[in-house]
């Protein structure tokens, strides 16, 4: 299946904020208490979106990971980054899934690859960093792969009403390869696995 890496509009803020409640339904299963994945999850994540979608941070970029419908991606969205300048001079990436059934598969690679290069570009000589939750080993474990050094921790608050304990990774201007964007990109995913 090829996938291409492209820019996100506004329009695209509702199928972001359905994938983003299925990803974190899927990786978050027993890290986040079960009654917020079964309920107020994707309408929160809906109302996040389509704020953002309504007034984007300045200096965002919003990539999705595009490829055929089907396959479990009826509107052939198959992952998103999200990533903005936050005010001590860093980058925050603030958003990074593949669909569920899909991870394992270059999209997360792809992407995260994709968001470095942009970064280096749009914002160059400064880090980029990402918070993750500690018990999403999964996660922590790609990161790690990818060159993300653990650089802290700290506690993240939900809105409703719980905290999860939450590890920093991050990588350095020198860490990233010599950027080349052209708009978009797109790769050849291997077979989806879970």
């Amino acid at each position: 299946m090829r996938i291409t890496i492209a820019t996100g509009t506004p329009a695209d803020a509702d199928r972001v904020a359905a994938l983003h409640a299925a990803s974190w339904r899927t990786a978050y299963a027993g890290i986040m208490p079960d009654a917020f994945l079964a309920g107020p999850v994707e309408a929160g994540l809906l109302a996040d979106w389509r704020a953002q979608a309504a007034e984007p941070a300045a200096g965002s970029a919003l990539f999705l990971a595009t490829g055929p419908a089907g396959d479990g991606a009826a509107d052939g969205l198959y992952g998103f980054a999200h990533l903005f300048p936050v005010p001590d001079g860093r980058v925050l990436l603030d958003n990074l899934h593949a669909r569920p059934g899909h991870t394992g598969a270059g999209i997360g690679r792809a992407l995260l690859t994709h968001s470095l290069a942009w970064a280096a570009t749009a914002h160059p000589g400064r880090d980029v960093f990402l918070e993750v939750l500690r018990d999403n080993a999964p996660a922590i474990g790609f990161y790690e792969r990818m060159g993300g050094r653990r650089t802290g921790e700290g506690v993240t608050r939900f809105p409703a009403g719980f905290a999860l304990p939450h590890l920093f990774y991050t990588w350095s201007p020198a860490s990233v390869p010599p950027p080349r964007i052209d708009g978009s990109s797109s790769i050849q995913a291997s077979t989806a696995r879970s």
